[in-house]
């Protein structure tokens, strides 16, 4: 909003300039974005915080002002002639509780016309249209103390006010001439038979001041905050009165603000006022006052900030200060009405804390006497998160709460409800990472980012025997289109074939991704089996298991579920059991010297039954203990041909080499027997 700096200066002595003065208020919360024009003319654009509907004003700024230079924050006092008569006029409130306070004065035999000359100036100066000198005044009086008041033309009233609930079927056509059909939930200002405005918004058009009016009633309110701001809602009209009002106006300011506009009708207009102040109050809205030690602002704040610059902030803010006891440590403090955000003792505290300067405080750091303690499972999170990343996934956080329909496809967790959820696709925690996964690969692919691939390392929730438990997961997920850009040229070539084709050497590609990552821990067996969830395509599927337990599950997603959630190609997704996984130690690197002697290679072709796997071959094999063995790895598999239907034919390849001298060739020949003979007891055939 803009404010003026020349207006400021009305209410408080400043020898300082305006760009001093605009960092000053700045420092203290009121911040000054822009300073625009010079001299008389100069305005600061501010962003002035919610939660400081008394600082929307230049007489809020002035009194931060004077609080900064410890200067005088001269008072308001309007100046109006003796009332002429009694005023008759009656005004009812039947929603005491939303409108505790309602005030009138009414002026008669008045001229409408143009403002002044400074008044009209300084509203163009914070963008304002001038319109008349009544409307003008209340506009003028709202950007000068903050309150929004209203004027009516008093002869098109029918009989009285009264401020009631609008009743079904009731319209009123407001100031910018739109008609509004009103709900029993809306709070209307009426007369005897119509609405004639909407409470703390906006007045109404038929009751609306023009060269015509000759009788004025000059209306400022209370109004409920939480009411104004769902009819502002409710009829989308946000205007400079529902904007204060919404967030709390000052209930004692209601005489000052009507008195302060008479003032300015009658210096323009002339006329006379008629009878006294009609102030109709049903409650008084006294805030509690709070109780601050003196002790507690040195603990937080420490003792730079004295009892007497204490009582000086407070005093210059509005604050009353009553000491309690002899000594001065602790003072019953009484709250303007203006502040309703100062409920709390740290709220003084805060108070004292920006008008003394941040800039004051020493910079320290809070005692402790402990030491960091890093979580046990950070070391194994940071590596899984590193090679993640350098196998070209990115990471990426997805909502923890999911449908119940998600919740009982992607798992068989019991679930934990939401007591107040925002949608039912949201309904229930999380208990499994890949409907979340999958949300984020749909919203790239539908975006036309085809090369997805994203990690995710969080929680799940469960309730298990009545408890909360938050299992630790890890989800991978990629696109076809990802995982193709990642194979050779030739792989590529080689499964152009067919849509099957690329599918399945996607899914072997994946599934090294998932063995590179389970590599970094310690195990004894890596195995594979099909037992994969039913969400996962029954042939492009497995569960990883390290040591016997399971520790992942990956595939491709089955085709029914990605046309369901409307995946424009395959996606591949695997979920890591993160509690399970990180019962196995970090692989620590190892490294040896290089050999000084040579080493020797020796290869074995053997027929299996398709049962048996390379797993089983090697323990066989390193059962015998060959102390010389270096390597033993499968080289190639082949089926089909002149091998038999449930078979296979593998090429082993064995490496020996002796870090203390050259091998002889009947200890190659000792040792490639006994392996011959471990592989035909496993069941294997060895070819010529």
């Amino acid at each position: 909003m803009k404010l003026s700096a020349n207006w400021i200066r009305d209410f408080v002595d400043l020898s300082v300039d305006d760009q001093t003065l605009a960092d000053a208020l700045t420092n203290v919360g009121l911040g000054v974005e822009g300073i625009l024009g010079s001299g008389t003319d100069t305005v600061f654009e501010m962003e002035i915080g919610t939660n400081r509907p008394d600082a929307m004003n230049h007489y809020g700024v002035a009194r931060e002002a004077a609080a900064i230079y410890n200067r005088e924050l001269k008072a308001i006092e309007p100046k109006l002639p003796t009332p002429k008569g009694e005023s008759s006029f009656r005004i009812s409130v039947e929603e005491l509780d939303l409108c505790p306070r309602f005030t009138a004065r009414i002026i008669r035999n008045t001229t409408i016309k143009p403002s002044s000359e400074t008044i009209a100036h300084r509203l163009q100066l914070l963008d304002q249209r001038p319109i008349s000198n009544a409307v003008d005044a209340t506009n003028y009086i709202l950007w000068e103390i903050g309150k929004p008041t209203h004027v009516f033309d008093l002869d098109l009233l029918e009989g009285e006010i009264i401020v009631r609930k609008a009743r079904e079927g009731e319209t009123l056509r407001t100031l910018d001439g739109v008609v509004r059909k009103l709900t029993p939930e809306d709070l209307v200002v009426a007369d005897a038979k119509k609405p004639v405005g909407l409470a703390g918004v906006m007045g109404g058009y038929d009751t609306m001041i023009t060269e015509k009016t000759r009788n004025i009633l000059i209306e400022s309110a209370w109004w409920d905050p939480g009411t104004i701001r769902k009819t502002s809602r409710r009829h989308a009209i946000h205007t400079d009165a529902s904007h204060r009002f919404e967030r709390g106006a000052d209930f004692e300011s209601t005489p000052l603000s009507c008195d302060r506009v008479a003032e300015l009708i009658l210096t323009s207009g002339g006329g006379e006022l008629t009878g006294g102040l009609i102030d109709v109050i049903s409650k008084k809205m006294d805030l509690a006052p709070i109780v601050l030690h003196v002790a507690e602002v040195h603990r937080i704040l420490g003792r730079g900030v004295g009892s007497g610059e204490i009582f000086r902030i407070l005093k210059k803010l509005g604050f009353q200060l009553i000491p309690e006891g002899q000594d001065d440590e602790q003072f019953r403090v009484q709250i303007p009405s203006w502040r309703l955000d100062v409920e709390r003792e740290i709220d003084l505290i805060e108070e004292i804390a920006r008008l003394h300067g941040y800039n004051k405080f020493p910079n320290t750091l809070p005692a402790y006497s402990g030491a960091v303690i890093e979580r046990p499972d950070a070391r194994k999170n940071a590596v899984l998160r590193q090679r993640s990343l350098a196998l070209g996934y990115n990471e990426a956080i997805s909502l923890t709460f999911i449908s119940h329909a998600d919740a009982e496809r992607f798992s068989s967790a019991k679930v934990l409800e939401l007591e107040n959820p925002q949608s039912e696709e949201a309904s229930v925690m999380r208990s499994s990472l890949v409907p979340g996964m999958l949300d984020m690969l749909a919203w790239n692919l539908n975006r036309d980012s085809e090369n997805a691939r994203l990690f995710e390392i969080g929680q799940v929730y469960e309730l298990s025997a009545g408890e909360r438990i938050e299992p630790k997961r890890a989800c991978l997920g990629s696109t076809l289109a990802a995982i193709q850009a990642s194979l050779p040229a030739k792989a590529v070539l080689d499964v152009s074939k067919g849509e099957h084709a690329a599918a399945a050497e996607a899914f072997r590609s994946f599934k090294g991704d998932i063995e590179t990552l389970l590599s970094s821990f310690e195990h004894r067996t890596l195995e594979f089996d099909r037992e994969a969830p039913e969400y996962y395509h029954p042939g492009r599927s497995a569960r990883a298991l390290l040591d016997g337990a399971v520790v992942a599950q990956f595939g491709q997603i089955h085709p029914e579920i990605a046309a369901a959630r409307k995946l424009r190609q395959h996606v591949y997704v695997a979920e890591f059991d993160l509690d399970c996984l990180y019962q196995h130690a970090l692989h620590e690197a190892k490294f040896r010297a290089l050999p000084k002697y040579p080493a020797v290679e020796r290869d074995f072709s053997f027929i299996f039954s398709d049962e048996v796997t390379f797993e089983a071959m090697e323990n066989e094999v390193e059962r015998l203990q060959p102390g010389e063995l270096r390597d033993f790895r499968p080289v190639e598999i082949f089926r089909g041909g002149s091998v038999p239907a449930g078979r296979f034919s593998i090429l082993l390849r064995a490496i020996f080499q002796s870090n203390e001298r050259t091998l002889r060739d009947e200890e190659i020949s000792h040792w490639s027997a006994k392996i011959v003979k471990s592989l035909q007891e496993l069941g294997g055939v060895q070819r010529a």
